[in-house]
């Protein structure tokens, strides 16, 4: 996988909040630490600051959506629903656009904060996937049998002659 998801591919990530009954300190701060990007980076500014006092009141969801905006500014939070005992999340980047139209990332769990971040770590996992390169880069093999051939132009009226070596091209 990328750097973006660290050691951790993003079906474990999904796995573990999937299993998870409640969100906890550890798992929030594995989740920081192993599939973000730009929060390490940004140091201690003040978006920073606010997701970890969130994190420390344990305002678990309130924490999901700053790390969602910090971390995926293109992305907004198109639905947030609760049905039938499961929370139900859907990012887009396109929020404006019917629902039809719109290519949204869904995720639902018991609890609000685990969905949210479900759906947060499947956008990682798109990213990552879209930000691989779809030709496969091949490095030319040489082939020790691969003679390249010279062109002079002579202006002898005989047009291009190929030539094996430079020095042994003659005009016919």
């Amino acid at each position: 996988m990328t750097a973006a998801l660290g050691r951790h591919a993003p079906s474990s990530f999904s796995e573990r909040l999937r299993n998870a009954h409640a969100m906890t300190r550890p798992l929030m701060l594995d989740i920081i630490e192993n599939a973000c990007r730009r929060f390490p980076s940004l140091g201690q500014s003040e978006r920073t600051t606010r997701v970890m006092r969130l994190i420390d009141v344990e305002a678990w969801a309130d924490a999901a959506l700053a790390l969602m905006e910090l971390e995926l500014p293109m992305w907004q939070v198109r639905r947030i629903a609760y049905d039938e005992g499961e929370w139900h999340c859907a990012l887009s980047r396109e929020r404006e656009l019917p629902d039809w139209l719109d290519a949204a990332v869904e995720a639902h769990h018991a609890d609000l904060a685990l969905a949210l971040l479900l759906a947060f770590i499947e956008v990682q996992a798109l990213a990552a996937d879209v930000s691989r390169p779809t030709v496969a880069s091949i490095r030319p093999v040489h082939d020790p049998l691969y003679e390249p051939l010279a062109l002079r132009q002579f202006r002898l009226g005989t047009g291009l002659i190929p030539c094996r070596k430079l020095r042994t091209c003659r005009a016919r």
